[in-house]
């Protein structure tokens, strides 16, 4: 048994055993004061009873309350067994409280009308005992000198204190609650669009425009297991044009990620992971054939398998990846089909990282790696070997500042040879970034960038540098009104051994502004808007143009 648990049961016992102890003592003092008083012959009314015009000598009362098991000579009742006194009963025993202030109570008396003697002070140095309360007089009118002590029932507990739970910061109303599968959260949603784009085909002249319709599911789901992890993000999205070109702009497009985290030990773990995307060319690319009918579709399926250790602050960890990208055949407006095996590949990469925490949520790390990537075909359409090597450095860190920053950002260089000596080295400064600045409880602001180097398939090219970043201020006007500004940018840069003003020294910059409003109805329906304008500026002839799109939805989730 606990030692809290044993003194809250021993203890009323302790205290009834001291009071006890202590009204005996008074009762003896008592008895030889009034014993001495009056052997020396002095006469005075007893203070521990109502004074009486005819009392005359001294007056010893002794007090012999009714006695009850396990009770002192004072009367103190150990068990509890004695019910109290209620003032009714006291009021029918003739109590009444004695005058103890001398004239002042005398003329209150005869004020009231009172016949009641008032006892006189035998010194002015004496003070009266006040009167016990009532309702601890027994019912024969003599008076208990017992300690108003609080009675505790044997074995009783005392009343649990109950803490005050510390305030915990509400959540947004209006996110989804999700759907709880066992060990995991479902969160799934869809979005539906309808709008306008001024540009479908991306054309320099303009082109005509059409109306549009999106549908955009999507699919997130989190562990909820008090080791290891599980989580996936799963969207994807398809857009049909009522006035469609040629080649067909009606596109679907789609990414996914699942990650999994075995903690093997306290500082040791296994990080596994896959990942899927889906999409086409964008429409007047270079790398797109003459004559299609529509635009064709490459799937990459990807997976990761890494270990890392920490070691105090410092955390070591080493992973490798396989991802292979397959493009389906061209349809072509005279019925027949093209092949594009020459564009399938399989990567293989692997990456050792070094990570070390200067403080709580800051931690810079170096990483450096290499990969291949290894054509279905050693030559493409137009004989060259697209067979490639690079290695890639990079230095960052990653950020956990009181939730206000969080994320991670680096900077670093990589350099792609390819087996082919015409096709000239592809290299260039790496920035990828993935922040969110929570700048206020209202306003929140999301940075993202990415860079790698893509296959192409133009004669001279040897890759292309994609170089994207983004940035996306959310401020809630209303808890359930959103407002969102967007500004996106790319430059994309065809690496090659071209001459100047060729497409091997072509460089596109592309913009994206747009603003948009959500309202939440409620936790499984909101309604968003979105203007949006595009365009592109190149160093090639015949290329920029420009885009306006509306969008109006709505979005359901659970």
């Amino acid at each position: 048994m606990p030692c809290s648990a044993v003194i809250r049961r021993v203890m009323p016992h302790v205290l009834g055993v001291m009071a006890a102890a202590c009204t005996v003592a008074t009762d003896a003092a008592l008895t030889a004061a009034f014993a001495q008083t009056a052997s020396a012959g002095v006469s005075t009314t007893p203070r521990f009873q109502q004074g009486n015009d005819a009392s005359v000598g001294p007056s010893v009362q002794r007090f012999e309350p009714a006695q009850v098991s396990g009770t002192g000579r004072m009367g103190f009742d150990s068990t509890n067994s004695r019910k109290k006194q209620t003032a009714k009963s006291a009021a029918e025993a003739g109590i009444t409280p004695r005058k103890t202030a001398g004239g002042q109570e005398a003329g209150r008396a005869a004020a009231n009308g009172s016949t009641q003697p008032v006892e006189p002070l035998s010194s002015p140095y004496q003070r009266p005992i006040p009167p016990l309360s009532t309702t601890t007089r027994p019912a024969d009118g003599t008076q208990a000198m017992a300690a108003q002590l609080p009675v505790v029932p044997v074995g009783a507990l005392p009343a649990r204190v109950t803490k005050r739970k510390k305030l915990v910061a509400e959540g947004d109303p209006y996110d989804p609650l999700g759907i709880r599968a066992g060990a995991f959260d479902l969160y799934p949603a869809i979005e539906l669009y309808g709008g306008y784009d001024s540009n479908p085909g991306a054309r320099p002249s303009g082109g005509s425009g059409s109306s549009l319709l999106t549908v955009a599911p999507e699919l997130r789901v989190q562990s909820r297991w008090s080791r290891h992890e599980l989580k996936a993000d799963l969207r994807g999205t398809y857009t049909a044009y009522a006035k469609d070109t040629t080649p067909s702009v009606s596109r679907p497009q789609g990414n996914g990620s699942i990650d999994g985290r075995i903690d093997v030990t306290r500082d040791t773990r296994i990080d596994l992971g896959g990942r899927l995307q889906v999409g086409t060319d964008y429409p007047n690319s270079p790398n797109l054939q003459a004559g299609l009918s529509r635009l064709p579709i490459y799937t990459t399926v990807g997976g990761i398998a890494g270990l890392a250790h920490r070691f105090n602050r410092l955390e070591v960890g080493v992973k490798g990846t396989l991802d292979r990208t397959v493009w389906q055949s061209s349809s072509l407006v005279d019925g027949t089909s093209a092949s594009n095996d020459d564009r399938n590949f399989n990567q293989y990469g692997a990456t050792l990282r070094a990570g070390y925490e200067l403080r709580p949520g800051i931690t810079p790390y170096i990483e450096a790696g290499g990969d291949s990537r290894v054509h279905d075909l050693t030559a493409d359409a137009y004989g060259y070997r697209r067979n490639s090597k690079a290695m890639t450095g990079r230095v960052g860190s990653t950020f956990e500042l009181s939730r206000q920053l969080t994320g991670d950002i680096s900077v670093g260089y990589t350099k792609r040879d390819y087996d082919d000596a015409r096709l000239k080295a592809a290299s260039g400064v790496l920035f990828d970034a993935s922040l969110l600045w929570t700048a206020t409880p209202l306003t929140t602001a999301k940075l993202t960038a990415k860079t790698n180097i893509g296959e192409s398939t133009v004669p001279g090219v040897s890759g292309i540098f994609y170089r994207d970043a983004g940035l996306q201020v959310d401020h809630a006007m209303r808890r359930w009104l959103i407002a969102t500004v967007k500004f996106g940018f790319g430059f994309d840069t065809y690496q090659g051994d071209g001459a100047a003003g060729t497409i091997a020294d072509r460089q596109d910059t592309r913009y994206a502004l747009g603003f948009g409003l959500t309202y939440k109805f409620s936790r499984e329906l909101w309604l968003k808007g979105e203007v949006r304008r595009e365009w592109l500026r190149s160093n090639a002839f015949g290329v920029n143009y420009d885009a306006n799109i509306f969008l109006l939805g709505l979005r359901l989730q659970k």
